[in-house]
């Protein structure tokens, strides 16, 4: 186990292996083989070098043609966002996300509607009830009383809301000397 694990470990550096392995290959390549291989290296160099210098000539022209036509780096980005923008709208997963939504806000707003049709059946069921007419009246029973002690006419009959709405006109018309004389008595 020992032996296995030390051929492992044994470090045999990579550069002289690629070097073993060009050295056998240039054995098997004539010189006139490599003179023909290093003629087309040095031509290939040559017309990377072109190209590279056609391509720095173009991409100046490109900018000078930007400047004058008024193409800045803020103008290009937005026309770019624009582009991606219209691009994804008109994708067919957005469209399936927007369906989606918009039929989901549709129920939503269909569930919100029945909540508020069930929350208004029960304040008249609860108005109706007897616990609220016994609250309603001992309500209007008070408001006499205070207007009988403050000297306002009393409207009998009232509805609940005329009786609140008078009482909070009877509220801010109360001075506190007349509040304290209410407390005596």
């Amino acid at each position: 186990m020992e032996a296995r694990q030390q051929g492992l470990l044994e470090k045999q550096p990579l550069q002289e292996v690629d070097e073993d392995v060009v050295a056998a290959l240039s054995n098997s390549v004539s010189d006139e083989e490599r003179e023909e291989m290093q003629v087309e290296l040095d031509k290939l160099e040559e017309e990377i070098s072109t190209l590279r210098q056609v391509l720095t000539a173009k991409e100046k022209h490109h900018a000078e043609l930007k400047q004058k036509l008024g193409v800045n780096p803020l103008s290009e980005f937005r026309q770019n966002f624009n582009k991606s923008w219209h691009e994804m709208q008109t994708s067919t997963a957005y469209r399936k996300t927007q369906e989606t939504f918009s039929t989901a806000g549709q129920k939503a707003s269909a569930a919100l509607s029945n909540v508020g049709t069930a929350i208004s059946r029960k304040f008249g069921d609860m108005r109706n009830s007897s616990s609220f007419k016994s609250f309603e009246e001992k309500v209007e029973s008070t408001v006499s009383t205070l207007k009988s002690k403050v000297g306002v006419p009393s409207n009998s009959g009232g509805s609940f809301e005329e009786v609140l709405s008078s009482t909070a006109h009877v509220s801010a018309q109360v001075t506190p000397a007349v509040a304290t004389k209410l407390a005596e008595q």
